[in-house]
Formats: C-alpha cells, structure tokens, sequence
C-alpha cells in the first residue's frame, strides 16, 4: 500500500489524560434540510446520541434557480437555530461546530444568513469547501469501514453538490465537486412537470456528463462507498438491511430495479404507497441516477452504504480534537500532506523536492515556535505551500510563483477554507523573487493578520527552499536556535553543502526584515 511522504513531524504526539465521556454537538445545514445532532462519547468511535433533530428547510429551493436565498427560508433557518441554542444550553455542550455546504456557499446573501444566525442565536455558522465537506465524510466512513488495505471511491450526493473522493484509511488522494445534487437536478429540470417519464430521460441526459478524473482508472480503487440520505433511504427501499458493522451492501441490480420502478411513480405514490417524506419522495430518483452513473464509472456491482456523513464526521473530528490537540494535530498534517501530494501530482510537479523543502520547513517552524509566536494552523498553512510552493512550474519556469499562486487560489485543499487557500497561494509565492509588498494586489486583499501570517511563514518557507536547492536532498537535517540577535543554522547533510549555504545567503533578507534577526549558517 502507498503512504504518504514521511516528511516529519518534529514533535512527539502526547498521551493526555481521558475525557471521557465527553459530550459534543453540531449542525450540518445542507441544502434539502438542516440536522442537529448532539451525541456522548465513551470512546474515540464508541457513542451515543442524546438528541436528533431534522428540520425540513429546503435552502436550496431558490439558490439553484436565481442564486439567493429566500427571505422565508432565511427567516425559518434562524428560528431552526435559536432551537438548536435552546438545545446546546440544555444539554451543557461546550464542544459544537455547525456548517453549511452548497446552499449557503454559494448564495448571494449567504454571509447575510451567517451575520443573522450569529447575532440573534450566538452560533457561528461556517461555509465549508466542498473538500472540507469530503474530508468529514471521508473521518466519518472509516469509522465504519476498514480503509487500509487500499484505495477506495467515495461518493456523496447532497442536496446541491456531489463530491466524488479517492481515499484510503489517511485521507484523500484527491476529491472533486460537482454541481449536480438531488434538488439542484429537480430544479433545473423543473420543466419536466409531472410526466415521471420525461423526466426520467431528462436525469439520464444530464447525469450521463459525469465523469470520474482518470486517476479513479489509475489507482483502480477497490470499491464504492456512498453516503447521504437518499442513498440510505434507497438501501432501505430494496431492503438492504446494515450488518453488524452498520454497513449495508446496496447491489447495482437492485439499485437499477429501484430506479426503473420510482421513475414511474408519481410524488403522490412515493408518499402513499412507500411513506416517503415530502423532502425526500421528489429528490430520491435524481440523486438514485447519480449514484447509479457513479458506479457506472467505477465498474462495481454493489455499493457500500454506512450510513454515516458530514454530522458523524463533525462528531468524531471534534472528539480528536479533545482528545489529544497534539495527536489532532499531526494526523491534520498527514491529511494535508496526503492531500497536497495529490494536488501536485496533477500538475506534475517535483514531489521530491517538494516533500523535502516540507520537512526543512516543519523543522523550522516547530524549532523557532517562541520566536514566531504563530499556532497549529499555520502550520499545516506552511504545510501545504512548502510542498506546492513550485506547482507553478507546469505553466512555465518565468515567473513561476506567480503561476503557483494563481494555481492555489483556484484550488481546494481539504480542512482549508477558502480564505485559507488565500493564505496558503500567498505564502507559496514568496518563496522566491521580491518579498511582500503595498503594490501587490493579492497580498494587500488580505485581512491584516493574514498578511503578517503570510510574512512570517514566507520567511520560514524561503530559508527551507535554500536548504535544498539542489533539488537532490543533499541537506539531511537543520538545527536552528537564536542566539542573542542572531539565529543560528547548523546543517547536517552530504559533502560541503556549499550551494545551500550560497542560497541561504541569497534568500535569508524576508526572514532578518521579519524577525529583526542576522542569520549565520554552519555545516557539518
């Protein structure tokens, strides 16, 4: 089985006193309705819930039609959360986290909902990236599915979104989303009306776009696994009970003979005779043709179902979390390098070289921790653009920080917000060329502290690019210390490393402007 790089951690993961049992909560607001799950833990995978509740708000009913949220479903959705406050003060939750997916993300006045919810009800509601939303599936699945023995597919079909994952027990060697969940397909083919056929071929034409990357083909996962809960509703539909691990195998026959089947019924069937939900009875046979083209393209006769999504993955994550931040914190890193690798490899870039300016990097950055001041999420920010800090390179070697900064702005990196990626693109393309500057227009669009972020860890990132500049590894190891206004580099590496130290001297000025420090450099 492939691994990821062993680039180091710089720190031992530290054994913390149990918290168990320890209560947590979340929301995950998606498009076709808004869940509340609050649970207690016993242990890192073994709970149980305390209280659920499902709120039948469709947000995504005008977003995907006119690009903004409906005043009434804006009002409702705030009402939705000053319950969800009743419940977490009722329930003594300190440990919480609620999220958005693509209703919210990309509705004109989602950041109005945000600032509503966040004045009346003291709830900070996030917007994640649809590769947030994957990583959280993705910690959600392999609490019920072994993952390490190979390469799986996954599959999640929300309400405005699908994103599609590569992933093994570490992470995701990739994700990718696409535009097309259950109520956007029933919106967009609104004009169907009611003839159930018409409709059916208009969802075949549409879905049949779908395409999985060819790495999917490359990689030959080792099977499907699909979440959300239309697929759970279908795996009940054709009675595909769960074992005793809490996974259901869902046959691409009975998937087929599912879709034949509510393709000729009407909405009103779907209630009467099968006692669907409102909600679900007009979306299960859009996203049932997405999972159905999915595992088309992935060659499989049976679907994994285990019934676990974005909610258990907020669960778990938080749980991490408390367990033990240090721990948290270096699987975060192994995600992010996991992650970062798979971005790279797309662009063909120098993976050697990265993963090692990566490992000079953490050593840096974990070795100067009280000289920088800077915290656990800049580091996996430094993380993730010292290993794609050249990805520019695929477009053209002139200017080529500038290609690998338009190339990250544009990109998702799980466990990276948007803004975040800001800061990740901006910290790559200092690596090189004229340090931070008033005149540079994506700079100077970042909020104040990111700007000094990115300084600082562009500082850290140019003396790491240094130490191998050869491209060859030659430099094994770097001790750094400050020593009155001096800090002191010591290398350790093979022959007279006498390019890095040429490179060092080159590129140390962001780092002696930012830190009010000489930097001298010895090698043995």
């Amino acid at each position: 089985m492939e691994t990821s790089p062993d680039i180091g951690t710089g720190t031992a993961a530290l054994l913390e006193e149990s918290p168990f049992p320890v209560r947590v909560a979340c929301v995950d607001t998606g498009s076709n309705a808004i869940r509340f799950l609050a649970a207690d833990f016993f242990s890192p995978t073994r709970w149980h819930p305390v209280h659920y509740e499902r709120v039948p708000i469709r947000l995504g009913h005008q977003v995907f039609l006119n690009g903004k949220l409906a005043s009434s479903q804006m009002d409702a959705c705030v009402e939705a959360f000053a319950g969800f406050r009743e419940h977490l003060d009722r329930l003594e939750i300190q440990h919480f986290r609620a999220v958005a997916t693509s209703a919210v993300r990309e509705a004109q006045n989602g950041e109005a909902l945000i600032e509503r919810i966040r004045q009346q009800t003291g709830i900070e509601l996030e917007a994640i990236s649809g590769s947030e939303e994957a990583r959280l599936v993705h910690l959600a699945v392999t609490s019920r599915i072994d993952m390490s023995q190979s390469k799986w597919l996954l599959v999640d079909v929300g309400g405005g979104s699908v994103e599609v994952s590569l992933a093994d027990d570490v992470g995701m060697l990739w994700s990718q989303s696409h535009t097309m969940g259950s109520v956007r397909l029933l919106e967009e083919l609104s004009g169907a009306g009611d003839d159930p056929g018409r409709f059916r071929r208009l969802l075949g034409e549409y879905v049949s776009v779908l395409r999985l990357p060819s790495a999917a083909a490359y990689w030959q996962p080792a099977g499907l696994i699909a979440t959300g809960g239309n697929i759970e509703a279908l795996a009940d539909f054709v009675y595909a009970a769960p074992d005793d691990r809490g996974v259901a195998q869902l046959t691409v026959d009975d998937l087929t003979s599912a879709i034949e089947l509510l393709a000729r019924l009407s909405f009103h069937d779907k209630k009467e005779q099968f006692g669907m939900r409102e909600d679900r009875a007009d979306v299960i046979l859009p996203a049932a043709m997405v999972y159905a083209r999915v595992a088309e393209l992935a060659q499989v006769e049976e679907i994994q179902v285990p019934f676990v999504g974005v909610k258990e993955g907020i669960l778990l994550d938080l749980v991490d979390q408390i367990l033990s931040s240090r721990q948290h914190e270096e699987r975060q890193l192994a995600q992010v390098t996991t992650a970062a690798v798979a971005l790279g490899r797309r662009f063909l870039f120098d993976e050697a070289h990265g993963t090692t300016v990566a490992r000079h990097a953490d050593a840096l950055f974990v070795q100067l921790e009280a000289l920088h001041g800077l915290d656990a999420r800049d580091r996996l920010v430094l993380r993730a653009a010292s290993i794609l800090h050249d990805i520019g390179l695929f477009i053209s070697y002139k200017r080529h920080h500038h290609h690998s900064l338009y190339i990250l702005t544009g990109s998702e990196l799980p466990g990276f917000s948007p803004e975040e990626m800001k800061v990740v693109a901006n910290v790559a393309r200092y690596h090189r060329k004229s340090g931070p500057a008033p005149h540079h227009e994506h700079y100077m669009e970042l909020p104040h502290e990111d700007r000094m972020r990115v300084t600082a860890l562009g500082s850290l990132l140019r003396l790491a690019d240094a130490l191998d500049r050869q491209h060859s590894g030659m430099v094994e190891e770097v001790r750094a210390r400050v020593d009155g206004m001096v800090l002191k580099l010591e290398l350790e590496g093979r022959g007279d490393l006498l390019l890095e130290r040429w490179a060092l001297a080159k590129k140390k000025n962001l780092f002696e402007e930012t830190f009010g420090l000489k930097v001298k450099v010895r090698a043995r």
